[in-house]
């Protein structure tokens, strides 16, 4: 139980798609500040959703097959299948949220299928890949959110000419993601 908590906190804290591993850094650049949080809830349950099913297609279906070379074709469309239901079910369950226009988002999050991609390479088990597909989840909606609000503040703010826009955004990721190196001691192995 500890080690699935431990990979949960690695995988949203210390081991952060975004920043520790450049995936999913389109998503930050291109969503609205109304939809984040849409963004991050839907991001999350598909992270979840197709990283179970990734892990359960691979060991279940191309490792008795001896297929395993076949991954990336199958865990591609998987998770860009899951996207139409997946927003579906979610305007449906949280009507006060909009999810509308966020289909090309998720289908071009590279986080998702790089997540599949680990999932797979050590077998761990399925409860460690639920975790990790879990914490990989929330640690993007973590960095979504902390984007937003650091975009919010310098829209705000006096910036100098050259700055505005993309170089103050991809200056304000470096920096998140240097505070989050700080988390890099939090778990000794």
């Amino acid at each position: 139980m500890t080690e699935t908590l431990l990979t949960l906190i690695s995988a949203a804290l210390i081991n952060n798609l975004v920043l520790h591993w450049p995936l999913g850094v389109d998503s930050l650049v291109g969503s609205e500040r109304r939809q984040v949080h849409a963004l991050g809830i839907a991001t999350t349950c598909l992270m979840l959703i197709a990283g179970v099913f990734g892990y359960a297609l691979f060991h279940w279906l191309l490792v008795p097959l001896d297929l395993t070379a076949l991954r990336l074709f199958v865990f591609l469309p998987l998770s860009v299948l899951l996207i139409g239901p997946l927003l579906k079910l979610l305007a449906r369950l949280l009507p006060k949220l909009s999810f509308d226009g966020l289909w090309l988002l998720m289908a071009g999050n590279a986080g998702v299928l790089g997540l599949t991609l680990f999932n797979v390479q050590d077998d761990n088990g399925v409860l460690h890949a639920m975790a990790l597909s879990l914490g990989a989840g929330l640690g993007f909606w973590l960095v979504l959110s902390l984007f937003n609000d650091l975009r919010q503040r310098t829209l705000d703010n006096d910036v100098p000419l050259p700055f505005r826009g993309l170089p103050i955004d991809l200056i304000g990721a470096g920096l998140i993601a240097v505070a989050f190196l700080g988390f890099s001691g939090l778990i000794k192995t």
